[in-house]
């Protein structure tokens, strides 16, 4: 009995995310990433009224591909950085190109001047992003990694239910320079915030960055040019093929330079985690782009009534997180299990081309693949910090950013070069989410590849 006491009281007692010992730094981080996340959805929303005011239709991609690449490059750049120095100088760094982008945004001149902006956001988002797992693997201890990372996917909840709709608001009432200008704003109390609650650094710089980096900046460089070069030339025909092409032979070539050895063969330990992301990624991003598509098109819903699918799968992926939270130790279960969400749901979906289906079915089935990817991508998060050795946290994260961003992209790219090629017909619909389908499917079958230790020599020198 009083063994039984003493370990209720000791659970009682283990900190939380918010308690007091660590709620300056919580606060702080989750505030910062629902501003990332508020401006990521602000963006595409306002294009279409920044392009016709600055004249700039004919660069309206690069504002998405420029910023992509720049993502890719810094998150090479913030994992060997964070690995060498400590997270706080990639953090900052970053934090300020984020706001130092912002910035350049809301006061552009010129299409031009807003791209370099763009660039800006995606080399301190990318710097940030990775630099926050290393602090995240530092500053807090192992049992409460799951709950860290379920809270900062559910900082992605808000800005995707209201963000749209204090988008347009904003841009048509005032400006949408106000946007940029204003997260600007806000962004540097929520980094000092984030700054009170930082924990000391750990010991000294262990070593500088190398020159054996230096290979691998050039080919994330390599990646970035190879994935905007995809992105930017799927869905055009004629030289925009050979662009595309292009892009896929550079990304074929970069990629295993980049990941951990046997990632694109879903190897045992990191290598799974690694390739588990990026299929979840890259099946739930591409169908996000059919949703409201196929709403629109085949069932003529307005733009708000289809975005409300989204905003299902919005709240749907933040109560995913918080389940996976509450079940730190079945990962494996909660993995294949999440991945078999996100593949029924997009099957569910994919419903709606069929006339008779209630459209209401396909607001259910997205909210299934919203609750499974939110099982999926905070547990992941987790696995790759337990699987890293100490000072090998930012290459990992690094990897794990790099393999999302560019499974997602190829993906997206060749599902939107089929829709391009054959048009809205309900075979089309069918064929790009069947492909989808197979990739969360082929994550569902390998999603227990991982072991709870690291595996010495996975990654490429």
């Amino acid at each position: 009995m009083i063994c039984k006491v003493r370990i209720m009281t000791s659970v009682m007692s283990a900190p939380t995310v918010f308690s007091q010992r660590y709620r300056s730094l919580s606060v702080g981080i989750v505030a910062l990433v629902m501003l990332v996340a508020f401006e990521y959805l602000a963006v595409a929303t306002a294009m279409p009224l920044i392009g016709r005011e600055l004249n700039g239709y004919r660069l309206y991609g690069l504002a998405f591909s420029g910023g992509m690449a720049a993502n890719v490059i810094a998150t090479v750049v913030g994992g060997r950085w964070s690995d060498a120095r400590g997270p706080f100088p990639a953090l900052w760094t970053g934090v300020a190109g984020f706001v130092a982008g912002l910035a350049v945004s809301g006061f552009a001149p010129a299409m031009e001047v807003f791209l370099a902006g763009r660039f800006l956001q995606g080399l301190g988002g990318g710097l940030f992003n990775v630099a926050l797992y290393v602090l995240v693997a530092q500053a807090y201890p192992s049992a409460m990694h799951p709950r860290v990372f379920s809270a900062l996917a559910a900082a992605w909840v808000l800005p995707s239910v209201v963000g749209p709709a204090v988008t347009g608001f904003v841009a048509e009432t005032w400006s949408w320079r106000w946007i940029f200008l204003g997260v600007a704003v806000l962004s540097v109390p929520a980094a000092l915030v984030m700054w009170r609650g930082l924990p000391p650094p750990a010991g000294q710089p262990r070593e500088a960055m190398g020159r054996a980096f230096l290979p691998r900046f050039a080919w994330g460089v390599c990646a970035a040019v190879g994935a905007a070069l995809l992105q930017y030339g799927s869905g055009a025909a004629g030289a925009g093929v050979l662009l595309a092409g292009a892009g896929l032979a550079v990304l074929a070539l970069a990629l295993p330079r980049l990941l951990p050895r046997g990632t694109l063969r879903a190897a045992r330990g990191l290598p799974t985690v690694i390739a588990l992301r990026g299929l979840a990624a890259g099946s739930f991003f591409a169908a996000e782009v059919f949703v409201p598509l196929m709403l629109v098109r085949e069932r003529h819903l307005n733009t708000a009534e289809a975005g409300l699918a989204l905003t299902g799968g919005a709240l749907a992926w933040s109560l995913g997180s918080w389940i996976q939270g509450r079940r730190p130790h079945a990962r494996a279960l909660t993995i294949r299990l999440g991945a078999t969400l996100i593949a029924a749901g997009i099957c569910v979906t994919t419903l709606v081309v069929v006339p008779a289906t209630p459209v209401v079915v396909a607001f259910a089935g997205w909210l299934v693949a919203g609750l499974g990817i939110g099982m999926v991508f905070p547990t992941l998060s987790v696995l790759v910090l337990e699987l890293s050795a100490p000072g090998e946290e930012g290459r990992n994260s690094a990897s794990l950013s790099i393999g999302e961003s560019v499974f997602a992209v190829v993906a997206v790219a060749v599902t939107g070069a089929l829709f391009a090629a054959y048009g809205g017909r309900s075979w089309v619909y069918v064929t790009c989410l069947g492909l989808l389908v197979v990739m969360a499917g082929t994550a569902a079958v390998v999603g227990g590849r991982f072991e709870h230790r690291r595996e010495p020599g996975t990654m490429e020198v």
